[in-house]
Formats: C-alpha cells, sequence, structure tokens
C-alpha cells in the first residue's frame, strides 16, 4: 500500500525498526554516563595517577577496530548474526566493567564495550536499510542513529545524579555500568525474532554471483574506493571536532568564560543534538545526502568560528561562546554527524556494504581518539580560542572533501544493491 507516494511501513517493519533504535539509545547511554563519571572512577581506582584519557578513549578504539572487523563478519556470515553478537558483547563488557578491581581490566572491558558499539554501526544502518521499504531509508535510518542522541542525554543525566551525590552508595559508579544489563538481555531475546536481510547471500553462492553484486571487489579496490573517500574522510573531519568539543566541552566554556554551571551547559548540549537530528529527518531526502552534509559543516565551521571569537582574551564574551557552541551542535547533528553515518551504508554494493561503512565508521572514530588524545595538550598550550579555530578550519575541510568527493548519482551502488527491500 502507497501513503504520500512511499509505502505504508507495516507492524513488522516497525518492530525492526525499534530493535534498531533501541541499540543506538544502549550506545549513547553507555558512552556518555561513562564518560561524566570518570572523576569518580579515577578517584576509586588511581588516585595518584592520571588515566582519564586512555579510559575516554578505550571505548572509542574499541569502535575503530569494532567497526571494520565485525563490519565484514556481517559481508561474510549475514546481518543477523552479527546484530545478535554484538548484543552479548556489550553485555560481557558492562558486567566486565562493573566488576572492574583496577584500572587495567576497567579499559580492557570498555574495549570490549567498544567493540559491541562498533559493530553496531554497519549492522544497525544494514538491517533497517535492506529490509525495510527503500523510500523510507533516509529518515528511519536517521530516526534510529538519533535515539544515540537520546541515550546520551540520559547518560548524561544519569552520570550527573550520580555525581551531584559524590557517588556514593554501595556501588558507586559502577551501577551505571549494571543498569543497563537488563535492557540488553530484553533486547537480546527481542532481537532473536529478527530475520536476515533478503537481498544477502553467503559469500561464494551461485545466486550472489549471479546477480553480479561486485563479490570479488573490495571497499579498497579502485571501483569502490571513491566510495569509501566519500564515506570514510568527512566522517574523520567531523569526529575530530564532533568528539573533541563534546569530550572537553565543559573545559572549553570554562576557559570561554562561563565558568558557572558549566556541566549543566555540558548536558543541555546533548538537547540541541536530538533537535538537530530531528530537523536532518525533515531534511534529508529534500536537500539531499550531499546538500545536507555541505550545509552542516558551513554551520559547524560558523558556530566554532563565532565560540573562538569570544574565546579571545582581549573580548572573552561569554554570550557569544554559547551561541557558537550551541550553533555547532545543532548543525553537526542536524549535517554531518547524522549524513555521514547514512551515506556509510548507501555507496556500496551488498557484498561490501558491512565492510565498506565499518571501514568509515572506523576512520571517524579515528578522528575521535585524535581529538581525546591530542585537544588535552592542544587546550593546555594554546587555550580554547586557537583550540576552535583550528576545529573551525576543520568543519571547512570537511565540507570541501564532500563536495569534491560526492558521486554522481551519489546512491549509485546502493540502487543497485537494496536487494528485495527496494521491490516492496
Amino acid at each position: 500500500m502507497i501513503s504520500g507516494g512511499r509505502p505504508t511501513l507495516t507492524a513488522a517493519d516497525w518492530r525492526i525498526w525499534a530493535l534498531t533504535a533501541a541499540g543506538k539509545y544502549l550506545e549513547g547511554l553507555v558512552v556518555f554516563m561513562g564518560g561524566i563519571s570518570l572523576p569518580l572512577v579515577q578517584r576509586e581506582l588511581a588516585p595518584a595517577t592520571d588515566p582519564a584519557g586512555l579510559l575516554a578513549a578505550a571505548p572509542l578504539i574499541g569502535i575503530l577496530v569494532g567497526a571494520p572487523l565485525l563490519g565484514t563478519l556481517a559481508d561474510r556470515w549475514g546481518r543477523r548474526p552479527v546484530f545478535l553478537a554484538e548484543l552479548l558483547l556489550l553485555l560481557a563488557g558492562l558486567l566486565g566493567a562493573a566488576a572492574s578491581p583496577n584500572v587495567t581490566c576497567l579499559v580492557a572491558a570498555l574495549l570490549v564495550i567498544g567493540l559491541a558499539l562498533g559493530a553496531d554501526y554497519p549492522t544497525g544502518h544494514l538491517v533497517i536499510s535492506e529490509q525495510l521499504p527503500a523510500p523510507w531509508r533516509g529518515p528511519l535510518v536517521l530516526g534510529a542513529f538519533g535515539c544515540q542522541a537520546v541515550g546520551a542525554l540520559s547518560g548524561s543525566l544519569l552520570g550527573l545524579l550520580l555525581a551531584a551525590g559524590g557517588g556514593t552508595g554501595q556501588l558507586g559508579w559502577r551501577s551505571l555500568y549494571l543498569l543497563p544489563v537488563l535492557p540488553v538481555l530484553l533486547l537480546t531475546w527481542a532481537r532473536l525474532g529478527v530475520p536476515e536481510s533478503p537481498g544477502w547471500r553467503p559469500p561464494g553462492s551461485l545466486q550472489r554471483h549471479a546477480a553480479g553484486d561486485g563479490e570479488s571487489a573490495s571497499p579498497l579496490a579502485p571501483p569502490l574506493l571513491r566510495p569509501l573517500l566519500l564515506a570514510g574522510l568527512p566522517w574523520f573531519v567531523q569526529d575530530i571536532s564532533t568528539y573533541g568539543v563534546g569530550i572537553f566541552l565543559p573545559q572549553l566554556l570554562v576557559e570561554g568564560g562561563v565558568a558557572q554551571h558549566s556541566l549543566g551547559w555540558a548536558t543541555a548540549a546533548d538537547g540541541l543534538f536530538v533537535a538537530g537530528i530531528g530537523l536532518a529527518i525533515v531534511l534529508v531526502d529534500r536537500w539531499g545526502r550531499i546538500g545536507l552534509q555541505v550545509a552542516g559543516f558551513a554551520g559547524c565551521a560558523a558556530g566554532l568560528a563565532l565560540a573562538a571569537w569570544g574565546c579571545r582574551s582581549a573580548v572573552q564574551a561569554p554570550s557569544l561562546v554559547i551561541a557558537g557552541m550551541g550553533l555547532f551542535l545543532f548543525t553537526t547533528n542536524a549535517g554531518p554527524n547524522a549524513t555521514t553515518y547514512l551515506l556509510a551504508g548507501e555507496v556500496f554494493p551488498m557484498a561490501q556494504r558491512g565492510q565498506g561503512a565499518g571501514l568509515a565508521a572506523a576512520a571517524g572514530k579515528a578522528g575521535a581518539v585524535l581529538a581525546a588524545f591530542t585537544l588535552p595538550g592542544l587546550l593546555h598550550r594554546w587555550g580554547a580560542g586557537p583550540v576552535l579555530a583550528g576545529l573551525a578550519l576543520s568543519s571547512m575541510i570537511g565540507g570541501l572533501l564532500t563536495g569534491w568527493l560526492q558521486l554522481d548519482p551519489a546512491l549509485e551502488h546502493a540502487q543497485a544493491g537494496a536487494g528485495a527491500a527496494q521491490e516492496r
């Protein structure tokens, strides 16, 4: 049945979407509540050292490894097995983190959590885009992705509640890692009913070879190298600024003269993320992926430049810092933070889609890890103003790369490889 030019979504369609969106919600919840609880972790496990940088980077490193590794397995084994296995990995990581007796064990558990979250970058997108009606792909994928921002807001609030109480209680910060355990178990059980993507075939199968789905190619091979660069390079640039600002937002606000309530501002920023993804859902099919990504990068650059201007020692205008950071946080999720994820699952043929999307996600997390390790030193040496100006320049580069690398048509491989979902 067609409604408004699009096929009507069935109850089964909405169930698949909800089970995918729940995974993105848990991702945002786990990452952000863990980040805010870092001072409490350090106080208990390593009061004489400074492991915060490693603890913040560990999940990102896990994502960097897990996205291409498990994305490749999703091409070989199918989407459904990895869609289930990632939750078991997440469960093991959460329990390990809650039981960690020292920093080393906690870092190992956070790496496992990162592996699980990395797997969801390719599989979450593919389960929706390959099983639900293609005309709904953009809004549904971005709607599920937006649940990550809702989870981040929930995680930040939980972390703040714990921090406000001084981390007291029988379990302290460990309770944050135990809270998602039951939802993960329930989600694992519910995902058992998710079918395999209708167009996927095991490597080497006669059906897949006959379909001409590019089985022998690789995302690193010349025919697919341009799609990989389009999916990966802007994502790398985007995550430098998004994670750099996200991780160090309280410090950036303090240095910009917003000394009071900086942690509250940092939490309110997650609300702008949610609003941004809402705008992306509305505009993605009207402006197109490339147009929305370029416009989003432009907005990010403008916001960061405004905040950098407000941080100048001769001016130090807190209102400019707040306005600039707010503009950045809104436009990054209305643009590149959403569209890079969407493009990564659309520009490769089905046989390489998991691996290609995983490699693109890994490129993004490489930018996030780079930001986590380098920005503290740069902030100490240069201050917030020059760092924000550098991030504004990187956003401009991201927009230029998007325009230069765009495909014509950008979704050529997605249209060829969506399989049975497009027949609906």
